[in-house]
C-alpha cells in the first residue's frame, strides 16, 4: 500500500526534473509505416515523434541520395499539416515529392546559404512546435548538434528527419560518427519490380535500419512509396514469404 501511494510523488518528481532540464513530458507517440515487420523493430511500433531521424543514400551517388530524399518525403506525407525542409541547394524536384504524397502546398522551403544556417533554421523550427515534421539537408552532423537538435524535437514533440547528403566521396565517411538521433537508416536502390510485359515497374529500395535506440538493427528490401507516401515489403518469389533480413545492432 505505501508502494502504490508513493508512486503518484515519484512520478511528479520526475516530471519537475525533466522541467528543470528543460525537457517538458508529453505522452511518446510514434508514426508507423503500416508494414508489420517494419514497425516490430521500432520501440512503440513507429518512428517516434519529438525525436531525431537520420537518413542517407547508401553511396555517395545522387541516385541512392535521391532515394533518401524520397524515403523521407513519404514519411512526412503520412504526418498531418505542415513541413518545414530546410536545405542549402535548392535542387529538389517538387513533382517527385508529389508523387510521394508530400504535396509543395504543404512544405515551407526554407533555404540558407550555409549549413550552419540549415542547423539554426532546423532547430528553431523544431522548437516552433504546430509542425508535422520538420526535416534538414545536412553534410555533418557533430554529436553535440545531433543533441541540441533531440532536445529541440523532445521540447515540442514534433518529429525531425535529417537527410544527409554529401558533395563529394570523403564526406561520406562522416555518416559512421555516432549521433543523438533515434533511429538511422541507409537507403539503396535495387533493380525495379519485374512486369509481366515491357516496361519499367514500381521503384524498389534496400533500406536499412542501421542504429534504433533500444531495438535491433533490420534490413528490407521495399517497394518504393505510393502517392500517400506509404512503402510495402517486396516479397521473395521463392517461398512466397517476405524478405526481411536482420542482423544483430553492435551499436
Amino acid at each position: 500500500m505505501a508502494q502504490n501511494g508513493a508512486n503518484p510523488i515519484i512520478s511528479d518528481l520526475r516530471d519537475r526534473i525533466q522541467h528543470l532540464e528543460g525537457a517538458v513530458a508529453r505522452p511518446k507517440t510514434v508514426l508507423p509505416f503500416g508494414v508489420a515487420d517494419i514497425d516490430a523493430q521500432l520501440p512503440g511500433g513507429g518512428l517516434a515523434y519529438g525525436a531525431l531521424h537520420e537518413f542517407a543514400g547508401g553511396g555517395s551517388g545522387a541516385v541512392d541520395g535521391a532515394a533518401a530524399a524520397l524515403f523521407v518525403a513519404g514519411i512526412a506525407a503520412r504526418t498531418k499539416g505542415k513541413v518545414v525542409w530546410c536545405l542549402a541547394r535548392p535542387d529538389l524536384f517538387a513533382p517527385a515529392l508529389a508523387q510521394v504524397g508530400l504535396h509543395p502546398d504543404r512544405i515551407v522551403f526554407v533555404e540558407a546559404i550555409r549549413e550552419e544556417y540549415v542547423l539554426d533554421a532546423f532547430e528553431e523550427a523544431l522548437r516552433f512546435g504546430g509542425l508535422a515534421a520538420v526535416v534538414a539537408e545536412l553534410v555533418r552532423l557533430p554529436m553535440v548538434a545531433s543533441r541540441r537538435l533531440q532536445l529541440a524535437a523532445e521540447s515540442s514533440g514534433t518529429i525531425g528527419l535529417v537527410i544527409r547528403r554529401w558533395r563529394r566521396q570523403t564526406e561520406a565517411g562522416d555518416f559512421g560518427h555516432p549521433t543523438a538521433a533515434a533511429t538511422r537508416w541507409r537507403i539503396s536502390v535495387l533493380p525495379s519490380d519485374p512486369l509481366p510485359v515491357p516496361g519499367i515497374g514500381r521503384a524498389r529500395w534496400l533500406a536499412e535500419l542501421i542504429r534504433v535506440k533500444a531495438g535491433e538493427s533490420a534490413d528490407f528490401e521495399i517497394g518504393a512509396c505510393d502517392a500517400q507516401g506509404r512503402i510495402s515489403l517486396f516479397s521473395d518469389a521463392g517461398n512466397g514469404s517476405d524478405q526481411t533480413r536482420r542482423s544483430v545492432n553492435s551499436g
